[in-house]
Parts: C-alpha cells; structure tokens; sequence
C-alpha cells in the first residue's frame, strides 16, 4: 500500500559561505588600510616636524648670516665714507702741492733767465777786457798778487818752524810739510810706506830694507841700497835725515823718516831738482 502522505521538503535559506568570506576579506584589507594610512600618517608628521626643524634651523642661520652681512654693510659704509673723507683731503692738499710746484718752476724759469742774461753780460765783459790791452797797472797789480803769495808761503813755512838738515834743506816731519816744500819747487820729494821686516823696497832709485824698530824710542833701522852699494843705517830717530850722495852727483839725497810703528816706517826722499853730472863716487851719509 502506497503511502501518500505528503513529503515536507524542508529548504534551508541561510546566507552562502561566499559572501562570509568576501567579509572576511574586506574586513582584513580595511584594518591593513587603516595600519597604513597611521602608519603613513606618523611617518608624514614626522616628516613635518623634521622639516619644521630644519626650516627653523635654516630660518636661524640666515637671520645670524643676514646680520653678519649687515654688520660687515655698515663697516663697509664706515670705511668707505673715511675713505671718501681721506680722499677729500688729499685732493685738497694734492692741489695745494701743484699750486706750490707751478710756483716752484716759474721761479725757477725766472732764476734761469736772469742767470743767462747775467752769464751773457759777463761774456761780453770778458771779450771786452781781452780786447783790451794790459795797462802797466794791472802788470803792477799782477806783480803785487805774486809778491803776496811768496810773503804767504814764507809766513807759512815760518809758522811751520821746521828744522834744517845739516845741508840746510828744511825737514818734513808730515804729509802736510812735505806738500808745503813740494810747492816751494827747490827739491821733488818721493813718499814712502815700507811694511815688513828684511822686505827690500824699491823707492824711486834707492832699495829701502827695514831690519828692525823700537816704538818706544822712535828709532829704526834701515839698510839702504844705492847704485849696487848697500848701507846699513842703525839706530837712527824719527825727522833725522840720512843724507847720500848717488854715483855721478854732488848734490846729495835725503831719506827721512816721519813716523814707525810695529815692523812700519813712513817718510820721504828727497832729491835736488836736476842735479849737475860728476865723477863722484856714491858715499854714506
């Protein structure tokens, strides 16, 4: 027997597994959303903070190179207005100093004209003077000028007081009497240093050989070669001459020292100005 009782079919409308799990998902990506974007907004403001920092620090450092600036602008601005105020003056004295130059150089023109036009009147002065013939006055003039300076040169060697040699001649006892007697023209005179112990020296026609000197005393030695024959001079004092007469003359020379030091002697020769030939031998003195 059939049953034909009605099947109840039961039909189940819950919500299908698909959508739960696109929840899911949705859910998952919303919350990594979220963790990214405070993620992303802490990482901004602290990019907004360290970027607020430098630009303060960057704010400060201009402001601190601003005011250097400005400090050195109004150092500049001094110096330069000092400067101005230097150049003001130096413009003023630079003219001041061209005023006195132009000054300067005409005078100096004016001294040159005047100084030609007094050299050209002396010119003709002279040329006329030449022209002219000497008048016996101006002989006697001339005449009286030379007497005054013989009387000069007398009075001088006077004044000098020097000695007289056993010939007669005066004695030098300096550079300064010698060029005296030199001037008088009667006997030509040669100087001499000679340095060095058992050192011959020629001087004019003698050969003068130091060989000893006492400072103390003022005396030396010499040995003295004239024409191949030598003498030797021993202890002889400072201004004694040592008279000699060279081969072939009878006038004599005269050696002469002045002044002696260690191993030195300083003097003179002097000789007679054209001595007359003889036959006479040379002699020591």
């Amino acid at each position: 027997m059939i049953d034909n009782s009605d099947q109840v079919v039961e039909e189940n409308h819950g919500t299908p597994g698909w959508v739960t799990a696109a929840i899911v998902i949705l859910a998952i990506v919303s919350i990594t959303g979220l963790g990214l974007a405070w993620h992303n907004s802490t990482e901004l403001q602290q990019a907004q903070q360290s970027f607020a920092g430098q630009m303060k620090t960057v704010a400060q450092n201009d402001g601190q190179q601003v005011a250097a600036l400005e400090q050195k602008l109004t150092q500049a601005n001094a110096t330069s207005t000092g400067l101005q105020s230097d150049l003001g003056v130096v413009e003023k004295r630079l003219r001041v100093t061209q005023s006195d130059l132009k000054k300067a150089r005409d005078e100096e023109a004016k001294i040159r004209e005047e100084d030609a036009q007094k050299l050209a009147q002396m010119d003709t002065d002279v040329k006329s003077q030449l022209a002219t013939k000497a008048t016996t006055d101006d002989l006697n003039a001339v005449n009286g000028s030379v007497n005054n300076v013989k009387t000069d040169l007398e009075g001088t060697k006077n004044d000098l007081k020097m000695a007289r040699s056993e010939l007669g001649t005066l004695i030098a006892r300096n550079h300064e009497e010698i060029d005296v007697l030199r001037r008088m023209g009667e006997r030509d005179y040669v100087e001499f240093t000679v340095q060095g112990k058992n050192k011959p020296q020629k001087v004019g026609a003698v050969t003068v050989e130091l060989r000893s000197v006492d400072t103390k005393k003022n005396k030396f030695t010499v040995a003295l070669t004239v024409d191949d024959t030598r003498t030797e001079k021993k202890d002889r004092t400072v201004d004694e001459p040592v008279v000699f007469y060279p081969r072939g003359s009878h006038q004599a020379d005269e050696f002469v020292v002045n002044s002696v030091a260690k191993d030195k002697i300083s003097g003179y020769i002097s000789m007679p100005k054209n001595p007359p030939a003889t036959t006479a031998n040379a002699s020591g003195g």
